[in-house]
C-alpha cells in the first residue's frame, strides 16, 4: 500500500493483448493507494483487512487471454466501487444526506459505501460531512462504474453478447465476519450469481468443474451471492451475464502481514489455466 500526496487515477485498466472477446473483469477492491484526505483513525494493518490485496495479480493473464481486466487503484475502505451510492448509514454523517438513503445489511455491518468498521474496531472518530462523501463518489466510485460501464457495453454492442467476472477475496473467517452461524468451513472459492439470475448457469458450472478438478472446494452463493456490481450488470434475458468470484486469502497472503504465501504462484498459474478455459467458453458463446 501507499499514501497518496497528489491525485492519482481511480482504476488501472487493461486491455486485450490478443484477439478481443466479450469478457470484461474486474477487481473493485485491490486498491491500495490511499488518499491523502483519508483521516482514518486506526491502525494501518487492520484498515488493509478491507482490501482485495493481490487479486488484480492473481488474474494477470486476463488481457492475453483477450479479455479486459479492470482494476480499482483507491482502497474500498475509503469507498467501495460495489455498493450503490445511497447504500449509507446516516449516522455516519455530520448532516442530513440530500436526498434519500436506503442502507442495507452491509451498512449495518460497517461495510457499506462508506466502510465505518475495520476488522474489530470503528475507522473514524467523528462524523463524515456530505461533502466528503460526495468528491468520493465523484472522484472515485463514478469513474470506477463509467470505465466498466463502458466496456460492458462496448463488448454487447460487438458482440451481442457480454460475460462480467467481478473478482474478490474473502477473509477465511468471512462466516465470522458475517455473524453467520455455520458448521462448516470456507470453501477455496464461492462463486456468487445471486441465487442463479446473474449469468447463465453453464457459465458457473464451467468454472466450477475447472476449480474442483484442480482441487479447490467451491461453494455457490454460501456466504456471498454478489452485491450491487453484479446485480447491475447480469441480465442473462439480455445476453449480459455476470458471475462474483471470490478467493480465500489463505490460500495466497498472510492475512496479518498482507504479504504473498508460497502458494501465491500456484494460484496465479491455475488462475491463468481458468481465464485460458473461461475464454474458450466466451469464445465459443459468440
Amino acid at each position: 500500500m501507499k499514501f497518496a500526496d497528489s491525485d492519482f487515477a481511480p482504476y488501472e485498466l487493461s486491455l486485450p493483448t490478443s484477439t478481443a472477446i466479450p469478457l470484461v473483469c474486474d477487481s473493485p477492491h485491490s486498491g491500495t493507494c490511499y488518499p491523502a484526505d483519508f483521516q482514518f483513525s486506526i491502525p494501518v494493518s487492520e484498515l488493509r483487512s478491507a482490501e482485495d490485496t493481490y487479486v488484480h495479480e492473481l488474474w494477470r493473464a486476463i488481457p492475453s487471454a483477450g479479455g479486459v481486466l479492470l482494476a480499482a487503484n483507491f482502497p474500498r475502505s475509503y469507498i467501495d466501487p460495489n455498493r450503490d451510492v445511497d447504500d449509507i448509514d446516516p449516522n455516519i454523517l455530520a448532516e442530513p444526506w440530500p436526498t434519500d438513503l436506503h442502507p442495507t445489511e452491509k451498512s449495518r455491518l460497517g461495510h457499506g459505501l462508506i466502510w465505518t468498521k475495520g476488522r474489530t474496531q470503528p475507522i473514524y472518530d467523528h462524523k463524515l460531512w456530505v461533502s466528503e462523501v460526495e468528491s468520493r463518489i465523484a472522484d472515485y466510485h463514478q469513474p470506477y462504474h463509467e470505465a466498466l460501464g463502458r466496456q460492458i457495453e462496448a463488448a454487447h454492442e460487438k458482440f451481442g453478447v457480454v460475460w462480467h467476472l467481478n473478482l474478490h477475496s474473502m477473509p477465511s473467517n468471512s462466516y465470522e465476519i458475517l455473524e453467520i452461524a455455520s458448521d462448516k468451513p470456507l470453501a477455496d472459492f464461492v462463486l456468487g450469481d445471486r441465487d442463479g439470475t446473474t449469468c447463465d448457469p453453464t457459465f458457473i458450472g464451467v468454472i466450477e468443474d475447472f476449480l474442483v478438478e484442480r482441487g479447490y472446494t467451491v461453494a455457490r452463493n454460501d456466504p456471498f451471492k454478489g452485491v450491487a456490481l453484479i446485480a447491475r450488470m447480469g441480465r442473462p434475458q439480455e445476453n449480459r451475464h455476470s458471475l462474483q468470484i471470490e478467493v480465500n486469502r489463505a490460500l495466497y497472503m498472510g492475512e496479518t502481514d498482507y504479504g504473498k504465501s508460497a502458494n501465491f504462484e500456484k494460484l496465479q498459474n491455475d488462475l491463468t489455466d481458468l481465464s485460458a478455459a473461461v475464454a474458450e467458453f466466451v469464445r465459443n458463446s459468440i
